[in-house]
């Protein structure tokens, strides 16, 4: 098995496990094989979890026999060799600094810079969602620039506000709901991450590019004042 393994996860999952690194071209090749099984439709699946380098195939061990689980992930492993997929691109308002990012002067004091530098390396990026998880509808971004690539925080918030933007070492992300955090927070989105009221309640998902575009706290209040 070139460039794969394949594991039983306890006694109703197995996983198909990639180079253990983040690099868009793995993540393509696990999100294509996450699609196929889903498209297979396997009366037995009871749910398919793409991770970075993962997917992990939860099923009923009563309804479906694993050798036959074992063989369709192992096929499409095999199938979606070289997968590269053009998922959309989402650009996201951000109001940078302030009560909205109180630590972007920390960062910037780590990258050894401005906050207006910080700002532009952080938005000056496209960034790709490679999994969604940690709360529903979190999209963990990369890759975030070195310089300013700041690890997580000692000790984490105990509440984070919803639509706040935070870098993690060479991840960043938008929390969509308030929770607590170990990120570090450098603004604030105005838009909606995560809405379970919405046929699609993510607004991100897998294979996505992401933009962030800087904005004044006046358009931040604006946004905020006219989402649904």
């Amino acid at each position: 098995m070139d460039g794969w393994t394949l594991t039983r996860v306890g006694d109703a999952a197995l996983a198909v496990e990639f180079e253990q690194r983040i690099d868009p071209a793995v993540n393509a090749r696990a999100l294509a094989v996450g699609a196929a099984l889903r498209a297979a439709r396997h009366a037995g699946v009871l749910d398919v979890v793409e991770g970075f380098c993962t997917v992990t195939v939860v099923f009923d061990p009563l309804r479906t026999d694993v050798r036959r689980v074992a063989a369709e992930l192992e096929t499409a492993a095999e199938r979606q060799r070289g997968s590269v997929e053009a998922g959309g691109e989402v650009a996201l308002p951000v109001c940078y600094g302030g009560p909205h990012g109180p630590d972007l002067e920390q960062v910037a004091a780590f990258a050894g810079c401005s906050a207006d530098e910080v700002v532009a390396l952080h938005s000056g990026a496209v960034y790709r969602v490679y999994m969604l998880g940690f709360l529903p509808g979190f999209a963990y971004l990369g890759s975030v620039e070195p310089r300013i690539a700041i690890p997580r925080r000692r000790s984490p918030r105990l509440r984070v506000p919803a639509g706040s933007v935070g870098i993690a070492g060479l991840q960043t992300g938008v929390y969509p709901l308030e929770a607590p955090g170990g990120w570090h927070l450098i603004g604030r989105c105005p838009v909606g991450i995560c809405d379970l009221e919405r046929a699609e309640p993510f607004r991100l998902r897998a294979g996505h590019r992401v933009r962030f575009e800087p904005i004044t706290e006046a358009e931040y209040s604006l946004q905020v004042e006219s989402e649904p």
